[in-house]
């Protein structure tokens, strides 16, 4: 592959980074990656024929790893393929395109006074001193003016979106936005609806825990077994008192399944019994009319005799 760039005497050439490499680029990218756009700039000065293998040689990086850095930042758009090889983009033009797209992006200084208050003005600010050590790139003043209006996060939450993903290593634009898109579609807006939906999710993962003891799962939930929880905690409102019920229920197989716990506590919600006292009344309703029913089939000595019909579940909650 051919590498293009502007081409100086050996000796007398340097090779510059913009700054803007270190805040948009270098904290996702791993370091083999680095590595490989690092010296792929460096040779793209000289307009030389390089080849994958002997970039490989030359960083000993295995072959596979070249071709996924290579992959990575073209899909990064600071290299652009051609037919016979790669144009190393000119990173800060790049990231002037996108501050002047119509419509879509603002300077700083615009997005700061567009806002609608001060306190958005502080909370932009607050981002860049706390998450970016006041050096953070133009482009995200224009993503956090966007998300603002997008999600209608109030201040407090914006500011809690950042330290979010910088507490867990993933201060790049594709993890916050889908965190971004995640407390949207839980109705998170003010820092009260930030609260009460991260006081649910510890609720949540308490309940999973106590589930998993109690069945004595030496393994984590499944995908679809955490779903199942969801269900009966999120949808339904069910606290721990109820679905230990169920869990009960489960002593007398095997191998207890969620299959077998979501149609038993399925049925209860449909039948709106709310409260562990409802249940545990309705259960012991059917455990009576179950008794009654052998009773007069014994004394009538006919097993055929025909009875209330009375559904698998109802019969199945009967168990001891």
């Amino acid at each position: 592959m051919k590498l293009e760039q502007n081409d100086k005497n050996f000796l007398f050439s340097e090779t510059k980074l913009p700054d803007v490499f270190f805040t948009e680029y270098m904290s996702q990218a791993s370091g083999d990656y680095i590595k490989v756009y690092l010296y792929i700039t460096f040779l793209s000065k000289y307009n030389k024929e390089v080849k994958i293998n002997d970039l490989s040689k030359s960083l000993n990086i295995p072959f596979k790893t070249i071709q996924e850095a290579l992959a990575y930042w073209e899909e990064q758009e600071v290299l652009i393929k051609k037919n016979n090889g790669y144009i190393v983009v000119d990173l800060q033009e790049k990231e002037l395109n996108k501050l002047y797209t119509p419509r879509l992006t603002s300077t700083p200084e615009e997005a700061l006074s567009n806002s609608k208050n001060q306190y958005r003005a502080k909370a932009i600010e607050d981002i860049n001193n706390t998450c970016f050590q006041g050096m953070m790139s133009p482009s995200w003043y224009n993503d956090i003016d966007l998300w603002f209006n997008k999600y209608g996060f109030d201040e407090p939450v914006m500011i809690a979106l950042f330290r979010y993903c910088l507490e867990r290593s993933a201060l790049h634009r594709n993890y916050i936005q889908a965190v971004a898109e995640g407390w949207h579609k839980n109705n998170i807006k003010t820092y009260t609806d930030l609260e009460n939906y991260y006081s649910k999710q510890e609720k949540l993962s308490l309940i999973k825990k106590q589930i998993s003891k109690k069945l004595g799962f030496s393994r984590p939930l499944t995908q679809y077994e955490s779903a199942y929880i969801e269900k009966w905690v999120v949808d339904f409102g069910y606290n721990m008192d109820i679905i230990e019920i169920a869990l009960k229920k489960t002593t007398s197989k095997a191998n207890p399944n969620f299959d077998y716990l979501d149609k038993m506590i399925s049925n209860w919600h449909e039948r709106n019994l709310h409260t562990a006292s409802e249940i545990n009344d309705f259960l012991a309703q059917i455990k009576i009319q179950n008794q009654n029913k052998k009773i007069l089939e014994k004394q009538t000595n006919y097993k055929g005799y025909e009875q209330r019909n009375y559904s698998d579940l109802d019969t199945l909650y009967a168990n001891n």
